[in-house]
């Protein structure tokens, strides 16, 4: 057998919660360590005095007692596990483990014993159920019965409210009640916070970030007590699971975070951390309300009773003492700036995101905390508003993302060298190992984030933009400027028309240019709308009775996948949809693809000849017609505008003596336009006669004439 045993998804119920971990046994120790909090238990094999093994809800369970008076319960063992376990005591451990049975009658008399941390309910000398002290939070008492609240849960389910034991009167000693000592045994091992004594220290008018406030703070051996003017606040320092102490980037605050668990609570809202802000610069006086003895014998050299120095570095200075746990500072890591943070925003917020030795720490809005271990992989993506930011992606190994954004594209080597130091998984690590050297490129590449929805999208735009350019603008607010091309005719353009208005007397030949330069200019917009239009009369024409398009390969693919990835995704939008089918698809193998390209190109075939048949039976034939007539008088109205155009240009190029007013020209082109239909009416009448002198015998003409 070896030195050590280790299992995982090992189980530890916390306030009605079952919270996974590893467990692990060597000859010097017992370690837990907690995968969602972190939270590391560390039995010494040497204080080891009680190990039962026992069948539970979660299969088999290792109960451990300690001379400390601890209890430890870890479930999730299976039957087999049993013979090399006891095989382990034996050998390395001074205790041996016993099987135990617990009763499952289901009575509810028996005898109640107080056991350490824990309130045993036996019946018939073997154990119903166990209730931990610590999880209490009141205990009341009646006439003859003691009733037990207990600490909420937000991850349990169905949670334990309170459990009621009758306690019947006692004969033999009279002097004590039995329900008020039932009630001061519970109490002296219950999590009841109760604010006897003087505090040990007082910070008055903190600025805390979460929750919102001011708050003055009262530093008491057991716990924490935020005071403010609307809320306050009762903090066990045995639910305080981390320090932080993190410069701002602005170099002149300092946050300082407290990680709680479980949170505080005000109405519905949790509270995960204590953020406080302090300034650099406000320097404070300290005085413990302890004797100099009761300092040295409690803190051990930690504190004294007469502190100075930074605020900031007293609170976390008395935190450490009486929390007993170390604070994390940020470790080597400089951004671009030279800060130990990025900028960025998380949700709709901005924050700074702090690279740490063991994690990541975004503060403030909401407060978030990763640790590597618990990081399954990490995202470098293109920012979605800008090119000039990226987004930082960590996916968790229970599922969870968490996108970091607007980070500025300088801070993306420091960021990739750190990340990459740390050896996290890079999911798009060949991607990103050939454009580190080249910002330019991450910023401006499409084929590393293929977003089938997003590419619609722009699409889509693209065409809906065209289109009101086209209906709106008219000739010359058509044309695009481009900058550098034609910087030159542009200012000359330009300054012919300034001249033009101003003075009326110039000489022909700056009004000749002017014209030539408006025609050239005409002649522009006229072939960018024989561009545009035939486009956007093609997407409002469509035949509504011919054969559908059919569909590619990719969207047979996604409309197949689409329920599946609703049900491994609960909740996900319609857009993150597009993204995570875009990733999916190209993760496929090169079978999967044919396969539905095949199925693609089975009903391309199909469309096309039913097309064919659709035109063979005159199908299609309405439509092209109107088509062709909407062409038609389109091009009938560019050759009007035309010649309109040239006639005004004429008759302002050719001088003052041959302008003619507006009302002039419209009248002149109404009364040509009606000199034309009378000319085609004559024409008409000439042409009939013509035939009536045909038909006509020689002799009427003769008459007539």
């Amino acid at each position: 057998m070896g030195d050590t045993l280790e299992f995982n998804e090992i189980y530890q119920e916390v306030k009605g919660s079952w919270n996974d971990g590893r467990l692990r046994f060597s000859k010097q120790n017992v370690v837990y360590k907690s995968s969602k909090t972190g939270k590391v238990d560390n039995i010494p094999a040497g204080e080891l005095n009680l190990a039962q093994w026992r069948r539970v809800c979660l299969g088999h369970g290792i109960k451990l007692g300690t001379s400390t008076g601890h209890i430890y319960k870890y479930d999730g063992f299976r039957d087999t596990d049993l013979e090399k376990i006891s095989e382990f005591f034996k050998a390395n451990y001074k205790v041996e483990l016993t099987e135990k049975d617990m009763c499952v009658k289901g009575w509810n008399w028996g005898t109640a014993k107080f056991t350490g941390p824990l309130l045993l309910f036996d019946v018939n000398e073997s154990t119903a159920f166990e209730v931990p002290l610590s999880n209490v939070s009141q205990c009341a008492t009646g006439k003859n019965e003691v009733t037990l609240e207990f600490h909420q849960n937000d991850d349990t389910e169905v949670s334990l409210m309170e459990v009621r034991f009758y306690v019947p009167p006692s004969q033999a000693d009279e002097r004590q009640d039995p329900v008020e000592a039932f009630a001061q045994n519970v109490l002296s091992k219950a999590d009841v916070i109760q604010a006897t004594g003087d505090a040990v220290c007082i910070f008055k008018e903190l600025q805390c970030l979460t929750p919102r406030g001011r708050y003055d703070i009262r530093i008491y051996p057991t716990f924490l007590h935020l005071h403010g003017k609307t809320f306050d606040y009762k903090i066990p320092y045995t639910t305080v699971l981390r320090l932080f102490l993190l410069p701002h980037k602005d170099q002149r605050q300092m946050f300082f975070v407290i990680s709680l668990d479980p949170p505080i609570k005000q109405g519905q809202t949790r509270y995960h951390f204590l953020i406080l802000l302090f300034s650099k610069e406000e320097d404070i006086n300290l005085t413990l309300n302890m004797s100099e003895e009761d300092v040295e014998r409690r803190f051990e050299g930690k504190l004294s009773k007469n502190m100075s120095g930074s605020l900031y570095e007293m609170v976390s200075r008395v935190m450490k003492a009486l929390v007993n746990r170390k604070i994390t500072v940020p470790g080597n890591f400089q951004g671009h700036s030279g800060a130990q943070c990025i900028t960025c925003s998380y949700k709709a917020s901005s924050g700074l995101l702090y690279p740490l030795e063991r994690g990541f720490i975004y503060v403030h809005k909401p407060p978030v905390h990763l640790r590597f271990e618990e990081i399954s992989c990490v995202n470098f993506a293109r920012g979605t508003t800008t090119t000039r930011s990226f987004d930082f992606e960590i996916e968790t190994k229970q599922g969870n993302q968490y996108t970091f954004s607007s980070i500025e594209r300088e801070e993306y080597g420091k960021l990739f060298d750190f990340v990459n130091a740390k050896k996290l998984n890079i999911k798009n690590r060949g991607f990103k190992e050939g454009m580190k050297g080249k910002i330019d490129e991450y910023s401006d590449s499409d084929d590393d984030q293929h977003d089938a929805y997003l590419e619609r999208m722009k699409a889509e735009g693209k065409i809906r933009e065209e289109g009101n350019d086209s209906d709106e603008s008219d000739g010359e607010s058509d044309e695009s400027f481009n900058p550098g091309e034609e910087d030159d005719d542009i200012a000359e353009e330009y300054d012919s028309n300034a001249s033009a208005s101003d003075s009326s007397d110039e000489g022909g030949e700056s009004e000749d240019e002017s014209a030539k330069k408006k025609k050239a200019k005409k002649a522009k917009v006229v072939k960018e709308k024989k561009e545009r239009k035939p486009r956007k009369e093609q997407k409002k024409q469509k035949d509504t009775g011919g054969p559908k398009r059919p569909m590619s390969a990719y969207m047979l693919w996604l409309n197949s996948s689409r329920e599946r990835i609703k049900s491994e995704n609960p909740g996900i939008s319609i857009t993150e949809i597009s993204k995570k089918a875009g990733e999916m698809w190209r993760q496929l193998g090169r079978e999967e693809k044919e396969e539905w390209e095949t199925k693609a190109g089975e009903a391309k075939r199909q469309y096309d000849k039913a097309k064919k048949e659709y035109k063979e039976s005159g199908g299609g034939s309405t439509s092209s017609s109107k088509k062709e007539s909407k062409k038609s008088g389109g091009k009938k109205e560019e050759k009007k505008r035309k010649s309109a155009g040239g006639d005004k240009d004429k008759e302002r190029g050719g001088g003052n003596d041959s302008f003619k007013s507006r009302e002039f020209i419209e009248t002149s082109e109404s009364s040509s336009d009606s000199d034309h239909k009378s000319k085609s009416k004559r024409k008409k009448e000439s042409d009939d006669e013509e035939e009536e002198a045909v038909s006509t015998p020689a002799s009427s003409e003769e008459e007539s004439d």
